[in-house]
C-alpha cells in the first residue's frame, strides 16, 4: 500500500506542477505578473483540493509524527477532502469537460486533476482511512470550505471582473443564476458527504 500512496502522491504533485508551470508560461508570454499567476493558480477549487490532497497523501509516507501529520490523516479532515475531489471530479465532467479540448500538457494535467486524482484518493481513502468515527455533525464542518471558496471567488470576481468557472459567472450569468447554479453544486456535496459518512458505517474497520 505504501507504493501506492507514494504513487497517488506523486501523480498529485505532477498535476499541479504541470498546471502550474502552463499558467506561469503563458503569463510570462502575455508579459503579466507572475505573482499574480500564482493567485491565480491557488484561486481554482480543483487546484486548492488537490493540493489538499496530496498534502494527505504525502504524510501518509511519513512516520514522523506532528501536529499537521495527525491534523491531515484525521478521519475527519481525510474524509472531508475525499469529499472535495470527488465534486471536483462529478463538476469537471458534468458541468466543463464539453466547454472546451485541452491538448498537450494541459490535457495531462487536466486528467491527473480530475479524473485520475479523485480515482486514485477514493481508493486511498477506502483503504487507509480508520472507519467508524463519522458522523453526520461532519458535514456542517466540511461545507464551510466550498462555501468560504465561493465568498472568495466571488468577491475576487468582482474586483477583478474574472471569474474562475464559467456557472459562476456573475456577469454573463447574473446573481440569480449563479447562486442556483451554486445550490446545485453544494447539494451535490452534501450528497457525496452523506454517502461518504454512510460508506464509513458500512465499511468494516481494519485490525
Amino acid at each position: 500500500m505504501k507504493r501506492y500512496v507514494a504513487a497517488a502522491a506523486l501523480a498529485g504533485w505532477v498535476g499541479l506542477a504541470i498546471q502550474q508551470y502552463l499558467i506561469f508560461y503563458s503569463r510570462w508570454e502575455a508579459g503579466a505578473s507572475l505573482l499574480g499567476g500564482l493567485i491565480n493558480f491557488f484561486s481554482f477549487f480543483t487546484v486548492l483540493t488537490n493540493t489538499l490532497a496530496a498534502v494527505v497523501l504525502s504524510y501518509a509516507l511519513i512516520r514522523r509524527d506532528c501536529a499537521a501529520r495527525r491534523f491531515f490523516l484525521a478521519p475527519s479532515v481525510s474524509s472531508g477532502i475525499a469529499v472535495s475531489i470527488v465534486v471536483v471530479g462529478l463538476a469537471y465532467s458534468l458541468l466543463l469537460r464539453h466547454l472546451w479540448q485541452p491538448e498537450g500538457f494541459q490535457w495531462i494535467a487536466d486528467e491527473l486533476l480530475h479524473d485520475v486524482m479523485p480515482v486514485l484518493f477514493v481508493i486511498y481513502w477506502c483503504w487507509s482511512v480508520p472507519k467508524g468515527s463519522l458522523r453526520l455533525k461532519h458535514i456542517g464542518a466540511w461545507v464551510i470550505y466550498p462555501l468560504i471558496y465561493f465568498a472568495y471567488v466571488l468577491l475576487r470576481g468582482d474586483l477583478l471582473g474574472q471569474y474562475q468557472y464559467p456557472f459562476i459567472d456573475v456577469g454573463t450569468l447574473g446573481y440569480p443564476q449563479v447562486f442556483v447554479n451554486a445550490g446545485g453544486i453544494l447539494a451535490g456535496f452534501v450528497l457525496v458527504a452523506l454517502a461518504v459518512v454512510g460508506l464509513d458505517k458500512l465499511i468494516k474497520p481494519r485490525s
